[in-house]
């Protein structure tokens, strides 16, 4: 089949990558989110989904909205048969959708009916949910609410980070995604509509949301801030210095919730049940360090209440 492939960031690129080696299909084009400026040279960034296509000669659109004409128009002079999509980052009006023949499938990093929407992984982490997966679907107007294809589950681990499983799902979806399209191609493949159970939803993570509330049981907290790591990173103010924390460790140990204590070999802050350990820590501006290196070269952190 002909495709135009849609994504940005790098959770699409093992997609796209194992999509150019099929032999079965041709990628066509793609369509990735405008490129940005970034740095403190405020130089030109395109997307990796972008790049990666420029490495393999393929037609990039990349227009503000999906729905501007000549995008469209640009769109349909590629005579898609089918568009897979990976975390484009832009809703996708219906006359868009009615452009291939075969429709938009969307990989997305959830078992649906759960967590829909745009952090799933973070949000099955933040939940404690043992078992995870990806699906693919035929993109509708509704959010991540049109018929499976198919699915690929994966153990969520005890220290995963949304970082690590979000990998290992991006390169196991990438075969399903693969599969789903042979599928589809063969006309052997039927989508079937997602059960009205167990939808859930999973809103954009932001940095106000990344905050730590040390007034939370340790095992909560624990797993916030792996579901925020490594963007946009859990935070905290410990005294009048805002710094990032990585992920922790859950000790016995009974401090008052948001309490630091600075000890040889850890740096310890309470919650309402036991303190964790703090692990790596980035004060604002600066490099992420080791927190007992940080606490040494802290002021007044002994003591200090994290809040």
């Amino acid at each position: 089949m002909r495709l135009v492939f849609a994504g940005t960031p790098d959770p699409a690129l093992p997609s796209l990558r194992r999509l150019l080696d099929s032999p079965r299909h041709e990628v066509v084009g793609v369509l990735t989110r405008p490129d940005t400026v970034a740095g403190r040279g405020r130089k030109v960034v395109r997307s990796p989904v972008a790049m990666l296509a420029d490495e393999h000669g393929i037609p990039v659109l990349q227009p503000a909205k999906p729905s501007d004409p000549e995008a469209m128009a640009a769109l349909r002079d590629l005579e898609p048969d089918c568009c897979p999509v990976v975390a484009y980052g832009a809703l996708l009006p219906q006359p868009v959708l009615g452009i291939p023949r075969h429709g938009w499938i969307n990989l997305h990093f959830s078992l649906l009916p759960a967590w829909r929407g745009a952090a799933p992984v973070q949000a099955a982490i933040a939940a404690g949910d043992e078992v995870t997966g990806a699906s693919t679907f035929l993109l509708e107007q509704g959010l991540d609410t049109g018929p499976v294809y198919g699915v690929v589950t994966e153990r969520v681990r005890p220290t995963d980070t949304a970082g690590d499983l979000l990998t290992r799902l991006a390169d196991s979806g990438s075969q399903l995604l693969a599969s789903t399209l042979d599928g589809i191609d063969d006309g052997a493949l039927q989508a079937v509509p997602q059960s009205s159970d167990g939808v859930s939803h999973a809103p954009k993570v932001t940095v106000d949301s990344a905050r730590i509330d040390f007034g939370r049981a340790a095992h909560l907290i624990d797993r916030h801030i792996r579901s925020v790591t490594p963007a946009p990173g859990a935070w905290t103010e410990i005294g009048d210095v805002r710094v990032k924390i990585g992920p922790v460790t859950i000790t016995d140990e009974e401090l008052e919730p948001g309490l630091v204590e600075v000890r040889k070999k850890a740096v310890l802050v309470g919650t309402a049940t036991t303190a964790v350990s703090l692990g790596l820590v980035q004060p604002h501006g600066k490099k992420q360090m080791a927190a007992t290196d940080w606490a040494r070269g802290a002021r007044d952190v002994n003591g200090a209440t994290a809040r």
